[in-house]
């Protein structure tokens, strides 16, 4: 009995891209870790505008006035570079998570399908905003904690000089925050934090992938998008999921950064109770619209995050092993 062949272009994908092993899932958590701390060195900045705008957003007329003003203040390491350290931890705890787990869950996925005998690449885009889901809502649990230090260092120099923290780096960030106010407050905000990184996963990679198989299809960028090494494939495809991932992660952004921050008074009492309380008096007393404010250097700051980590990722994988990563 004859045995059942590939089409042509499906045998040819499944020798040239696909290994018959999968890559590891730690080697995939490393490539999405180091992918995340290249863009975080140069998009940490806008984060810090961000989180100020987004704490204090009355504080300052746009962002180009807070980025001004926070120099002015406290300069660049201490202003503008504020809880870098921070950034960097966040990028091990979860970035690693996001897109390693992401690449891993996708890799399975084409594997089943060669195996099937269908076309690597047959996946649905809701199978790919699923396995973002997935991926993002792991790698934020885990990694709330430095979700906290980042936003709690990021923003203290904009306060009174009696009321701030002045932590030294990012463990003692960590170390002060759990003896000082508990164990289960470095998860303060997670429901929010989880939520959000949910949506902006599902999104950012979700999105990215489904852009970057049509773009490859296309031959708008010479074959299989291979153009320039896939450089314009990948900007366009990144750039794309980043303005889809923004609309749908401000909110849950706003009242993260809100809840993280929000001041403690001396009874322990916190000036919001939930996420709800956050979005009802948030909302009642700024509008609607507070839930999009700081948007622009939202999107400022996570357009080329999300160009620079998921290409570097890529890249950084098919360097290593021969394959994409998404």
């Amino acid at each position: 009995m004859p045995t059942k062949q590939l089409p042509a272009n499906d045998a040819t994908l499944s020798k040239a891209t696909l290994s018959p092993t999968s890559t590891p899932l730690a080697h995939r958590l490393v490539f999405g870790a180091l992918s995340g701390m290249g863009a975080a060195t140069f998009c940490h900045p806008l984060d810090v505008i961000r989180v100020q705008m987004q704490t204090d957003g009355v504080a300052y007329k746009n962002t180009f006035d807070a980025a001004t003003k926070i120099y002015q203040r406290a300069g660049i390491l201490e202003g503008l570079y504020a809880g870098v350290s921070a950034a960097y931890l966040r990028q091990w705890m979860y970035g690693s998570f996001r897109i390693g787990i992401y690449a891993y869950l996708l890799e399975q996925t084409q594997l089943q399908n060669v195996a099937k005998g269908k076309n690597k690449n047959d996946i649905s885009f809701g199978q790919k905003l699923a396995m973002g889901c997935c991926s993002g809502g792991i790698g934020s649990f885990i990694g709330t904690p430095s979700e906290l230090a980042l936003v709690r260092m990021s923003g203290d120099n904009k306060l009174p000089p009696a009321e701030r923290r002045n932590y030294s780096n990012v463990i003692d960030c960590i170390a002060r925050i759990g003896k000082e106010e508990g164990i289960t407050k470095l998860w303060r905000g997670a429901t929010p934090t989880v939520l959000r990184a949910t949506l902006l996963s599902s999104a950012q990679l979700g999105v990215t992938s489904e852009i970057k198989g049509y773009l490859s299809k296309s031959g708008w960028f010479g074959p299989n998008g291979a153009y320039f090494y896939g450089l314009p494939m990948m900007f366009c495809s990144t750039l794309c999921s980043s303005f889809v991932a923004n609309i749908v992660a401000n909110p849950f952004d706003v009242m993260k950064s809100r809840l993280q921050s929000m001041p403690v008074d001396a009874s322990g009492k916190a000036m919001y109770s939930s996420m709800g309380d956050c979005f009802v008096k948030s909302v009642k007393s700024e509008g609607v619209f507070v839930l999009w404010r700081g948007f622009f250097p939202a999107f400022v700051k996570l357009a080329p995050y999300t160009v620079i980590s998921l290409t570097l990722a890529d890249k950084l994988t098919r360097a290593v092993t021969g394959k994409d990563a998404l």
